[in-house]
């Protein structure tokens, strides 16, 4: 009999690109969980910042605070730990540019910007998203008007762990669920049987898996040691059978229609289904 199918795992990551935060319960709100990717670092240009291009950000660790969280530095001791707060407040504001997209953001307190500067040794600066931004998700592919954060594109990564089991069964070091930075992880199922799932249900909530999701070099990071694979892994191998479009695939893009709250060990029950991509 096959294992049922579970929600095991969800993450928040307060600051794009920075680490994760695992939780037992998560709320569901129109851009994502809450407190997902609310906060971004900027340059002094006001374009947006992550390890793709400043590697010196996988240094950078993220833990649960009251009301917030912390900010550390691995390999730098002498500055002391930074409290953020999960929201900010609208003192200050200023235009930033993510991808394609520019949104207006509130500034975080002074202190916050002279803490990332000096932990990542250029001008920098820390900002938030509030509920007043609207920021899209793909409208061709979501006609209905789905919010985004500062994520990527998507409000939602969602990742089966039989989906890792299999990557992991081909390297020869293998990775954890990390890597992915994915929000929904669930047990059961066979390896990436999310690929084929079009609408389904966590709970009482119901989500749209959109489309899958092309990876990039932030995959061969190591977050532990924020050193880059020198092979490549786990992206080269992953590209040498799940590749589309001149993408590595790993993990589902997805949408929600609604509010509520999710909590780990629920069930997830698959309501309808799509075609799925042949890598």
């Amino acid at each position: 009999m096959a294992a049922p199918l579970l929600l095991s795992d969800l993450y928040i990551y307060p600051v794009k690109s920075l680490g994760g935060i695992r939780l037992t319960e998560a709320v569901v709100e129109p851009r994502g969980l809450r407190h997902d990717r609310r906060w971004l670092i900027v340059n002094e240009r006001n374009q947006f910042m992550t390890q793709r291009q400043t590697t010196a950000m996988a240094h950078l660790k993220v833990a649960p605070a009251y009301n917030g969280f912390l900010l550390s530095h691995q390999q730098r001791p002498e500055l002391p730990p930074l409290y953020v707060p999960f929201e900010a407040t609208p003192e200050k504001t200023l235009f930033v540019t993510i991808w394609d997209d520019m949104v207006f953001a509130w500034r975080a307190r002074p202190e916050c910007d002279e803490w990332l500067t000096q932990a990542l040794g250029q001008p920098c600066k820390l900002v938030y998203m509030s509920d007043m931004v609207r920021r899209d998700t793909e409208p061709a592919l979501n006609p209905e008007g789905q919010l985004v954060s500062f994520a990527d594109a998507y409000p939602f990564l969602l990742i089966g762990q039989t989906s890792l089991a299999d990557l992991n069964g081909r390297l020869a070091e293998p990775v954890g669920m990390e890597r992915f930075r994915p929000n929904l992880v669930f047990s059961g199922g066979e390896a990436f049987a999310e690929d084929g799932w079009d609408q389904f249900q966590i709970g009482g909530l119901s989500f749209r898996a959109v489309r899958a999701c092309g990876r990039c070099v932030l995959t061969t990071i190591n977050p532990a040691t924020a050193q880059k694979s020198p092979l490549g892994e786990p992206l080269r191998t992953l590209a040498a059978y799940r590749t589309e479009d001149g993408s590595a695939m790993f993990g589902q893009n997805v949408t929600s229609y609604n509010r509520g709250l999710l909590h780990v060990g629920e069930p997830v029950a698959v309501a309808s289904y799509k075609t799925p991509s042949v890598y």
